[in-house]
């Protein structure tokens, strides 16, 4: 067949044709899309990697409509790439699947910047979220990056959901003769003096208790409401300390093994008498 069969004004025409619609298909996704986005405050270093994914989506459609206007027998075109095609395929999967995570993110809503999030053991302030990673900042001040592909896969607790408030809890093991009652009121107390515990009970921000029996031992878990979740593990380390010593002072024991409890018993009244 001759080259002038292959290009004649009709086809040519039919191309541009397809070349405008893509373009307008681009732009009208980007009004769709991209814009109300924006409004809702999304980062360019979301919106951009986005919109530029949309639009090769849409051009690599209509460059084989394309090719199909000019009679190219496209599956030869694909089989004579098929081994570089391959090769870039592998080379992108990690990249191509990390933005159709950031996508799913993004415009799912499931955490944004400043939420406090947990994945997997990692617990973190968003600090950035894009199409390629979401960066967390630790309590110890550290930024993990981690994939958005990895992400999804992984169960993800949002602990604040854009609120500034959110669940902690404390963990105290008390021996199984100190009283369960007057240690819960000693921690009662402690936490309505903090500035940071939130007790509301018409917004159900209540202190609650979760006892379990072992072996010479009462394990105590105390969930509660926080107003600075970014605090959270400086705000729980006060607190313990805090209980701790009422503990000693009101005479709460840690656990102790029965043939020690004696001896552990004796030595405390020896100290207080020295104190005095």
């Amino acid at each position: 067949m001759a080259l002038i069969d292959y290009f004649t004004p009709m086809k040519i025409i039919e191309a541009i044709l397809v070349i405008i619609v893509a373009y307008a298909i681009s732009k009208l996704f980007e009004r769709i899309l991209i814009k109300p986005l924006e409004k809702m405050g999304k980062k360019r270093s979301v919106l951009i990697p986005l919109k530029r994914l949309i639009s090769i989506i849409i051009y690599i459609i209509a460059l084989i409509l394309i090719l199909l206007i000019f009679n190219v027998n496209i599956t030869a075109a694909i089989a004579g790439l098929g081994v570089g095609a391959i090769i870039i395929g592998f080379g992108l999967q990690d990249i191509v699947s990390n933005w159709i995570a950031g996508v799913i993110i993004t415009t799912g809503r499931i955490y944004a910047i400043d939420d406090v999030i947990k994945i997997g053991d990692i617990t973190g302030i968003v600090k950035d979220v894009n199409l390629r990673s979401t960066i967390l900042t630790t309590y110890d001040r550290n930024d993990v990056i981690i994939p958005n592909s990895t992400i999804i896969k992984e169960k993800v607790i949002n602990l604040t959901s854009g609120k500034n408030e959110s669940v902690s809890s404390i963990v105290f093991l008390i021996d199984y003769t100190s009283s369960i009652k007057e240690a819960k009121k000693i921690i009662e107390n402690i936490l309505k003096k903090d500035e940071n515990v939130v007790v509301d009970e018409k917004r159900k921000r209540e202190i609650r208790f979760v006892v379990r029996s072992k072996e010479w031992t009462t394990e105590m878990e105390i969930l509660f409401w926080i107003n600075k979740p970014k605090n959270e593990e400086f705000i729980k380390s006060r607190i313990t300390e805090a209980i701790k010593k009422q503990f000693e002072k009101e005479n709460i024991l840690p656990p102790i093994p029965g043939f020690l409890r004696k001896n552990y018993l004796e030595s405390k009244i020896k100290s207080r008498k020295k104190r005095k």
